[in-house]
């Protein structure tokens, strides 16, 4: 019994404190702990985690919200996550997400999907703002639309304006052909390529 009510009280602080975001959410999970010290407020849900917004869906084998009216958010093992209005989706193996400034960052093998323009990502390292719908990805990044493979080190995706920035030994593979610079920058919209120092490249006829 005891253990019920301490459930159930956690539920309610923890629900009470995403409302102050002006966003609904609400969570499940195999087994629930939590503290609410000043300063230490924390929830953690294990097993089969979910937490889900009005805009975001997030999956894990474990989920830790801390901070200030649960502000921070962490996931780990076998993280998967939608937004469904924008037709983002993502995989990695470990995500922190804060709530108000609305970035997420998606760390070790990670992909993020954009179905809308029809773009695949894929980092070590990805930063992705919600506002601002620039995503940053560093380490081993694979960027893949329709016939065209690019290939960086560092790469700054501009989903708004369809604008893909590559820095780190960049290459980008448009069917047979294959163009080497410093820096590349693609419009994904018209696949158009610029690239800037140190150009080559191979065209096949």
């Amino acid at each position: 019994m005891r253990t019920y009510i301490r459930f159930i009280f956690v539920a309610i602080t923890f629900l009470s404190g995403f409302s102050l975001f002006a966003d609904t959410f609400s969570f499940k999970a195999d087994r629930m702990t939590g503290g609410r010290a000043s300063g230490k407020e924390n929830t953690v849900l294990i097993g089969n985690a979910e937490v889900k917004s009005d805009k975001l869906v997030v999956k894990a084998d474990r989920i830790e919200l801390f901070g200030k009216n649960n502000q921070f958010m962490e996931c780990t093992g076998q993280v998967i996550g939608r937004e469904e209005e924008k037709q983002i989706y993502f995989t990695t193996e470990k995500m922190r997400y804060d709530r108000e400034t609305k970035i997420a960052i998606l760390e070790g093998n990670s992909s993020l999907e954009d179905k809308k323009n029809e773009i695949v990502a894929r980092g070590r390292y990805i930063e992705y703002n919600q506002k601002t719908e620039v995503t940053v990805l560093q380490i081993s990044v694979r960027l893949f639309k329709d016939s065209m493979a690019c290939r960086s080190e560092y790469a700054v995706y501009r989903r708004e304006e369809k604008l893909l920035d590559l820095s780190g030994f960049p290459v980008v593979y448009k069917k047979d052909d294959e163009f080497r610079a410093d820096r590349i920058r693609v419009d994904l919209d018209s696949d158009d390529i610029t690239m800037e120092g140190s150009v080559s490249g191979a065209i096949k006829e």
